[in-house]
């Protein structure tokens, strides 16, 4: 004779649909207060990283005004691209914050390669019209004072042009050892200008020199690049991390779907602290992203990766604790349901219900007492947590001797009582071995342990 009887109750199914109806898979960006949250959030990273940017540039314009003629217009054309570049890019930085979508991106990536391109084909135009030009010269080789200043304004444009770079910072992020070939061509051009070799001087000075020119070009419009993925990165993470403060609390919705007034969700209790851990992962991130230092495919891994791991990470920790919520409740639901039945058919009275160690997280008990001593403690589990399955074990402590017919004809009246409520019961009660645990009737010793903080009624 067994006094543990175990009823099976399937729930997964009703939670399957109770998934379905959360729709907190994702963030929703098109809410207008967190787009100007992040709108918000993010200005400061924009104006840091876009006035770094400016700033060099217009160290870099003060540079080309101290060129010789002859090369003036060429730099003075190709940043007056980068600068328009940057100013775009920022533009549309700032009016995408909070919203900035792949297609957007997309957008920008095809803008800095038209300009890359644009530039590119000025520079090899220009790199011609020199070559040809230096081709046709033939007075250098009977004036030669001036044969050496035009060299020496070529030397001094170039070396004007790797200071520019040097003082820049960019060169050995994106082409590492790239100047110091470059002045090393150029230190061998003014060893040949010294020696009054001036045709391989001249040859070699002009083309340093637009080498160089390039060199800058191009690692700068790497760093608008990497400057680019860098406020994509910070807009995405800080979208979530914006979204998950404002997850925190969630309405608790009724069978209608629509929320109850005065009743809410803890996600972080119910979740045991993930929400937490999601806010320290989405916070490193963002001190990645903020970091000058972090590279440009890092960057694009923070947005394009770790930003929607995160961001379905909280979609599933929020659609979770909602249904640990909903199925504490269902644990109480069951508890009554069984209640009723035992009290009409048996005249089992209820004499006190508790979670285990007082917490909603965990099983719930409930002791009925009947007016000849015996007593009945409801064990109500999940199976597994978070399977959408729960166990009601029926547990009789009779002080007289009851049939083995007597205890399966209870345990089947509660499968009934849990069926009637709507709850589907799979198969029959089965007898489990042993004795009920002597400690169980005692309910209130779950109340000695520390209560957790009401919240907001639910």
């Amino acid at each position: 004779m067994s006094g543990r009887k175990r009823i099976q109750v399937d729930e997964s199914e009703w939670y399957r649909i109770q998934r379905q109806a959360q729709q907190l898979k994702e963030v929703k960006r098109s809410v207008p207060r967190l787009v100007d949250a992040v709108r918000e959030q993010t200005a400061a990273d924009l104006d840091r990283v876009f006035t770094e940017v400016e700033q060099r540039q217009q160290r870099h314009e003060s540079v080309v005004r101290e060129l010789s003629e002859q090369t003036r217009r060429l730099e003075a054309d190709t940043a007056q691209q980068l600068s328009r570049q940057a100013a775009q890019l920022r533009g549309e930085l700032a009016a995408s914050a909070g919203q900035l979508r792949q297609e957007t991106r997309q957008r920008l990536a095809e803008q800095q390669e038209r300009t890359r391109r644009a530039i590119a084909a000025e520079r090899a135009e220009r790199r011609a019209e020199t070559a040809r030009l230096s081709a046709e010269i033939e007075w250098w080789k009977e004036d030669r004072t001036r044969a050496g200043q035009l060299v020496a304004a070529w030397l001094s444009d170039a070396r004007a042009m790797a200071g520019a770079i040097t003082a820049a910072g960019l060169h050995e992020r994106y082409a590492p050892g790239g100047l110091d070939r470059l002045t090393g061509r150029l230190t061998t051009a003014e060893q040949n200008a010294a020696q009054g070799r001036f045709d391989a001087a001249l040859a070699m000075a002009q083309e340093t020199y637009h080498s160089l020119s390039e060199l800058r070009a191009e690692t700068e419009q790497r760093e608008l690049e990497r400057c680019t993925a860098q406020i994509a990165a910070i807009d995405a993470l800080v979208t979530v991390a914006n979204a998950i403060e404002g997850s925190r609390i969630q309405p608790v919705v009724g069978p209608d779907g629509q929320p109850l007034d005065g009743y809410t969700v803890d996600v972080g209790y119910w979740s045991d602290g993930e929400v937490d851990r999601l806010r320290q992962e989405t916070e490193q991130g963002l001190a990645g992203a903020r970091d000058d230092r972090t590279g440009t495919e890092e960057l694009r891994r923070l947005r394009e990766e770790e930003a929607p791991r995160l961001e379905k990470a909280l979609g599933d920790t929020v659609g979770q604790a909602c249904l640990r919520h909903l199925s504490s409740q269902i644990r109480v639901n069951l508890a009554d349901a069984v209640t009723q039945a035992l009290s009409a058919m048996a005249y089992y009275e209820f004499v006190d219900g508790e979670y285990e160690d007082s917490d909603p997280r965990g099983s719930y008990y409930a002791k009925l007492r009947h007016a000849n001593g015996n007593e009945i403690v409801l064990d109500i589990s999940q199976t597994d947590r978070d399977s959408g399955q729960h166990v009601v074990r029926v547990l009789s402590y009779d002080h007289d001797t009851t049939a083995e017919a007597e205890l399966h004809d209870r345990a089947e009246m509660v499968s009934r009582a849990i069926q009637d409520d709507g709850h589907p019961v799979p198969a029959a009660p089965v007898s489990e071995p042993g004795a009920p645990d002597p400690r169980l009737p005692d309910i209130a010793r779950h109340r000695e342990q520390p209560r957790r903080p009401a919240e907001g009624g639910a």
